[in-house]
């Protein structure tokens, strides 16, 4: 049986997929919340705080808590798995892996990997879906030394990010985000114009033993948003 606060959450989930609540509509405060489910104020206010971090639904200050705008949105604070991201939205996840190899570290990439120059390590090519549709093209380089079996995993069952995680629990991270227009071969990949702006993530993460991967993460602009809620 879910918990009273899942309870909630999926309730407001399933209005907005049946469009009985749309992008700017008032979702029901703490205190309708409370009295309609039966729950205390502290459950009602932790379902909207998730579905706010999730990106689902903003909140204003001194006003109320709406649905967000119909684009998923992944905080900027927090890492968190692609396929994680997705179904927490009550959507469908699927990828395609395009490439995964063994190759060579160039001069840059063994600076960002901390690696010697013709250095051994493991690339990987994927495109994840949301219901359908091509929502970020991921491409990433990993050290083999921290993930010796990271080319024998089936990527459709697993994201690169569950995997490393498991293997070399990650300690901390840098990244970088910017506005770009796509390459031709990204645009492809994503099914967008070069045209299309897109949002790209430059991610370094870090296990205790070292450097685990750099990824650069690409998401059409018009289906994707980075945010997050802070408390101070």
């Amino acid at each position: 049986m879910l918990a009273r606060y899942s309870q909630i959450k999926l309730a407001i989930l399933e209005q907005i997929e049946a469009g009985d609540m749309r992008p700017g509509d008032r979702v029901p405060s703490e205190n309708q919340l409370t009295e309609e489910f039966g729950v205390s104020r502290m459950t009602a206010r932790r379902a909207l705080t998730e579905l706010v971090d999730e990106g689902i639904l903003m909140r204003s200050q001194g006003i109320g808590t709406f649905v967000s705008d119909d684009r998923p949105m992944s905080s900027m604070l927090t890492i968190r798995s692609i396929h994680d991201e997705i179904t927490q939205r009550g959507h469908q996840h699927s990828c395609q892996v395009i490439q995964l190899a063994e190759v060579k570290a160039c001069h840059q990439m063994s600076i960002w990997m901390s690696v010697t120059e013709g250095d051994s390590l493991y690339h990987s090519q994927i495109v994840h879906f949301e219901n359908g549709k091509a929502i970020q093209f991921e491409d990433r380089f990993v050290n083999p030394l921290l993930a010796p079996a990271y080319l024998q995993q089936n990527f459709l069952t697993i994201t690169p990010n569950q995997y490393l995680n498991k293997v070399a629990p990650l300690t901390e991270a840098d990244h970088v985000i910017e506005a770009m227009l796509p390459a031709m071969d990204v645009a492809q990949k994503l099914d967008i114009a070069v045209s299309q702006p897109c949002l790209k993530i430059s991610r370094r993460t870090f296990s205790a033993q070292g450097v685990v991967s750099y990824a650069q993460l690409y998401h059409p602009g018009h289906r994707y948003r980075l945010g997050g809620h802070l408390d101070f």
